[in-house]
């Protein structure tokens, strides 16, 4: 790397997690209160495969805070999720809360204190445009009226109004209880001609209602509900009569004893059945047809079930038989639309698995067949600056979601920066990464990082001292063949260079430079600014798409701001007010992975002018 002729030196800074949707690492901060005019183009970070463009918010939140986000654009179909820092896995998402056409709405009170990431983002594809995003903490909700009783075989009418008890989630409801058994089954039912009906039921944990079952449309498709529900346990149970989408008006909600559960047929571990899926097929407590069979299983048994068919998109279900909980459900785990599920039993007795289809209308045959798992192999050592040559096998080791995969180990220490690379002519790559303590769980992962066809590229940077392991898996569950692994170490993150508004910089992105969640070679700069300082932050070059982007100073970075082509089709500028005294850090980085050469990046003050000045064009040359 070239190094500045002025005041700077050039250095670069990475804290990466997994390349693709990044959860901390390229998240602007938000505060609880506040409010963000945004915009979502198809230069901002995407999902996988272009499934949704995105922008990531940061922020804090205690425990037993009531939240709510809502994110309002007359360009997109609203989207938003919400992670815990670190997590792939959504919270809590939402598509049409607020029920004023396409804008979204989200609550939720956190369990435990934390940093928290709020993503904005479309319901699908890359067409954004302009959006308001703001977070609040909202007053909470009065604590509900004692629910009215309801005796077995009863009906009740009763009416929801705009005065009625709030849920969480906005809704307004009317609250009825009742007692049963362990084992005592029911069936609730929710009429209305006036909205769309949705049940509940659950228990109440003094003030707070846990919920344990719903029912949005009954099994006649209609908009009236139907829910048939089996206490766990001996106690006060409560309904919960409310709408789909705010709704208000008159109703009837009525509680009747359920016929028994439909019997199953029995399956032992090992065992492969025919079956057929028809009119004549019992059915489920959601009112959908299915066939069931029932297997004796152990604590720490692993099985895994697979469900085929060629006349319907599969759909298998896991519970357990005392007490009818769902332990597990996959739709496509399988080979196209079958369905796998894998799973490890956490106690002696008797299980239950539900076969059925996707859509309440299919019908057709099937093979379902329940098999033991082996334990995951040990993994591979897998050591620093080495490739490895490996191969997915047809009988080679299975994820729970059916994906074959070799696992690779290494040691590593809290803050070190590491890369691995998987490439494959045989099948689409993927890699995963998480601790070695424990059953696999997925830290980072990464599909098309490499930016080169279907090869991975995941970089991570270790959170504590331990031993992880990469996983070199392929991105569909049917796919096999040969792949090539690279591990290597990156080193200690280092420091950013030193940067003086008013100076220009000069520098070279090379393939030893660090990488972006996208894959984009950068050079970080660092630099002081007061308050309300308006500053102008140009980058051009003649050998890449300049890109650049802004953020605070800290232990990790966060991006606040950021731009592509603000000054022509290559080059970027960013006008920008500092929002407080502090320092702050310039990413100087190409647009587009593995894209090197020359560059010139200048901070100064904005032109006191209200009239658009461009700076002069900084000559840049390679080195």
């Amino acid at each position: 790397m070239k190094r500045p002729s002025l005041v700077a030196a050039v250095s670069t800074l990475a804290l990466v997690l997994a390349a693709g949707p990044s959860l901390a690492q390229e998240a602007a901060s938000i505060r609880i209160g506040g409010t963000v005019e945004g915009a979502l183009t198809s230069s901002d970070r995407k999902a996988p495969r272009n499934a949704y463009v995105y922008d990531d918010y940061r922020f804090q939140a205690r425990a037993g805070q009531p939240l709510e986000a809502i994110l309002r654009s007359n360009d997109f179909d609203a989207y938003l999720a919400l992670y815990a820092e670190g997590s792939t896995t959504a919270l809590v998402e939402d598509d049409d809360g607020l029920g004023e056409g396409t804008d979204a709405r989200l609550r939720y009170t956190p369990e435990t204190d934390g940093v928290y990431i709020l993503r904005a983002r479309t319901y699908s594809g890359l067409d954004g445009g302009d959006y308001r995003l703001s977070l609040t903490e909202r007053p909470r909700a009065p604590r509900g009226p004692r629910p009215t009783p309801i005796r077995l075989g009863a009906t009740i009418t009763g009416e929801l109004t705009s005065r009625d008890a709030e849920s969480d989630d906005g809704g307004r409801y009317k609250a009825y209880s009742f007692r049963a058994a362990a084992g005592d089954r029911f069936t609730i039912t929710q009429d209305s001609d006036a909205f769309d009906s949705v049940v509940l039921v659950g228990r109440m944990n003094g003030p707070d209602f846990v919920e344990l079952g719903r029912n949005d449309d009954g099994p006649d498709g209609g908009l009236n509900s139907r829910l048939t529900f089996t206490a766990p346990n001996a106690g006060e149970y409560v309904i919960r009569a409310t709408s789909f989408s705010s709704g208000t008006g008159r109703f009837t909600v009525g509680l009747a004893e359920a016929p028994p559960a439909p019997p199953s047929k029995p399956i032992a571990v090992g065992d492969k059945v025919d079956g057929t899926l028809n009119r004549s097929s019992p059915t489920n407590d959601n009112g959908r047809r299915v066939e069931t069979y029932r297997f004796t299983g152990t604590n720490g048994q692993r099985i895994a079930a697979d469900l085929k068919s060629s006349d319907f998109d599969a759909y298998l279900t896991l519970r357990r038989a005392s007490d009818n909980t769902v332990l597990a459900e996959n739709d496509d785990g399988g080979s196209g639309t079958d369905s796998r599920l894998a799973h490890t039993l956490d106690a002696d007795g008797d299980y239950i698995l539900e076969a059925r289809a996707f859509s309440a209308e299919s019908d057709g045959k099937f093979t379902l067949e329940l098999t033991e798992t082996a334990p995951p192999p040990p993994p591979t050592e897998a050591v620093f600056g080495q490739t490895v040559e490996g191969e997915l096998k047809e009988d080679g080791p299975q994820s729970d979601s059916g994906k074959r995969y070799t696992d690779y180990v290494f040691t590593g220490t809290e803050g070190q920066r590491i890369q691995a690379v998987l490439r494959s002519g045989d099948f689409d790559a993927y890699l995963e990464i998480g601790s070695a303590d424990g059953e696999f769980s997925a830290e980072a992962t990464d599909d098309d990082g490499l930016g080169e066809g279907t090869d991975a590229r995941l970089i991570y940077t270790l959170p504590s001292d331990g031993q992880y392991i990469v996983r070199a898996t392929s991105y569909s569950s049917d796919s096999k063949g040969l792949y090539s692994l690279e591990l290597s170490d990156r080193g200690p993150e280092p420091k950013p260079g030193s940067l003086l508004i008013g100076a220009t910089v000069r520098g070279t992105l090379t393939d030893k430079d660090e990488l972006s969640d996208e894959g984009a070679y950068y050079d970080a700069y660092r630099f002081q600014a007061k308050k309300d300082d308006k500053l102008r932050i140009t980058m051009v070059s003649n050998a890449f798409d300049s890109y650049i982007d802004l953020g605070e100073d800290g232990d990790s970075f966060s991006s606040i701001a950021h731009d592509d082509d603000g000054l022509s089709d290559m080059h970027a500028r960013l006008d920008w007010t500092a929002p407080s005294d502090g320092w702050y850090v310039i990413r100087a980085r190409a647009y587009g992975p593995n894209q090197t050469g020359a560059y010139a990046l200048t901070v100064e003050r904005q032109p006191a002018s209200a009239t658009r000045v461009d700076p002069p064009v900084v000559a840049v040359r390679e080195p």
